[in-house]
Parts: C-alpha cells; sequence; structure tokens
C-alpha cells in the first residue's frame, strides 16, 4: 500500500495542473533549429523549436507527448524559456539531472519551478523523461547559434 501512497504524493495536484497547461504548445513556423528527443525506456518524446535572437531564446515552441512528469517538466521550461540564454539552459540541465540522481537542489532560477520534480528522485526510470525538455533545448540553442556562425 506505501507503494501507491508514494506514486500519489508523486503525481502531486501541482504536477498535474503542470502537465494540464503546457506553455509554448505550438510548433514555430520558422525556427532556428528543431531538436526531437524521446526516451526509450518509456516512450516519451518532446519536439523543440527554437528562434534565438542576441544569445537569447526569443521564440519557443514545443510538441509534447509525455508521461505527467515529463509534461510537468515541459510546462515549467515553456513558462520559464523565453529570454534564457544557452548557458543557462545547460546550467538548469545539468542542475536537473544532479537533482535526479545525485540529490543535488533544484536548478536555479528562471528554471526553479522544476523543484516540483523533487519527489521524483526515487523513480528513475521516469528521469530519462524529464530530462528531455531541458537536453532538446539546450541541443537546439547549439544548433542554432552554430547556424547563426556559419
Amino acid at each position: 500500500m506505501s507503494g501507491d501512497s508514494d506514486l500519489i504524493k508523486l503525481y502531486s495536484a501541482r504536477i498535474l495542473a503542470l502537465a494540464a497547461d503546457i506553455p509554448h504548445a505550438e510548433r514555430l513556423a520558422s525556427p532556428d533549429a528543431t531538436v526531437k528527443k524521446r526516451s526509450p525506456l518509456c516512450g516519451s518524446t518532446i519536439t523543440v523549436d527554437v528562434a534565438v535572437k542576441d544569445g537569447r531564446v526569443a521564440d519557443f515552441g514545443q510538441e509534447v507527448k509525455a508521461c505527467a512528469l515529463g509534461q510537468a517538466a515541459a510546462s515549467v521550461v515553456g513558462g520559464a524559456v523565453i529570454g534564457a540564454t544557452r548557458e543557462q539552459v545547460e546550467t538548469a540541465r545539468d542542475q536537473l539531472r544532479a537533482m535526479l540522481k545525485e540529490g543535488g537542489p533544484a536548478p536555479e532560477a528562471p528554471f526553479d519551478g522544476l523543484d516540483v520534480l523533487l519527489p521524483a528522485r526515487d523513480y528513475k526510470n521516469r528521469h530519462a523523461s524529464i530530462m528531455l525538455a531541458l537536453e532538446a533545448t539546450a541541443e537546439a540553442m547549439a544548433q542554432a547559434e552554430q547556424a547563426h556562425c556559419a
């Protein structure tokens, strides 16, 4: 029975609310870069489009086909990413990975809303889905910067 109550805690009202209202849930018409990431373990998929101006995310779109935890992570990322630099996105990605795998603190602002996923630390099979949004965004920003420099 404790396993059931642990899962209920994991899927908190806040996580479910985030999953139900994902910002920037439409693809961009002409992005600077697009990256699609998939978690082989659960099949969750996220496609991210970015438009970058002066080294910051100017526009963002995403298509999210993931579990509630992956959706919640995408919701937080979508709500915080406009105006972020590649360094901020990469730092948040690394901090989220450390939070999940090494017991580190939640990512810093503007991605501090990812603290809602702290209870997922104990569910290693969910980590890949949670990481998708930031991994795809970081990769898309790197590609966009390369395209601007080419």
